[in-house]
């Protein structure tokens, strides 16, 4: 019998796992567009940005949240998360995790000196060791 293994090394830098392809978008956009932007990159967040400056976060769950409401009508910083905890290139996985945990979301937002430069999702921060389990 083969054990699968889904973490990384608590000690190991986000900066090895770190996505620098950035998705962004204004806070002015339509929800519906951000909704798009996320479906055509098959990812569950996108970086909301006021020229260099993060301003906050729009995630599957605040889409969800619109669509519970009724309508996916409205902007981005209608739904957006303000003010995003981040982290830097150098914390480690498990302090990474831990505020995720935590906090209660699966994004964090990379920045260093100021600037934006990469995402880390809690699947980024799992590892798994082989394809995928048998019979699956």
């Amino acid at each position: 019998m083969t054990s699968t293994s889904y973490a990384r090394s608590p000690d190991e830098l986000v900066r090895s796992v770190m996505n620098s392809r950035l998705l962004t978008i204004g806070p002015d956009a339509s929800l519906t567009e951000a909704a798009h932007e996320m479906a055509d990159r098959r990812v569950g967040a996108i970086l909301v940005t006021e020229g260099d400056d993060l301003v906050g976060i729009l995630t599957e769950r605040d889409v969800l949240r619109a669509v519970g409401r009724g309508s996916i009508e409205g902007t981005v910083r209608d739904w957006m998360t303000r003010g995003p905890d981040t982290i830097s290139s150098a914390t480690t996985i498990g302090e990474a995790a831990g505020l995720m945990v935590h906090g209660g979301y699966r994004h964090l937002p990379i920045v260093e000196g100021g600037r934006l430069v990469g995402i880390v999702s809690i699947r980024d921060l799992i590892q798994l060791h082989h394809e995928a389990p048998s019979g699956v």
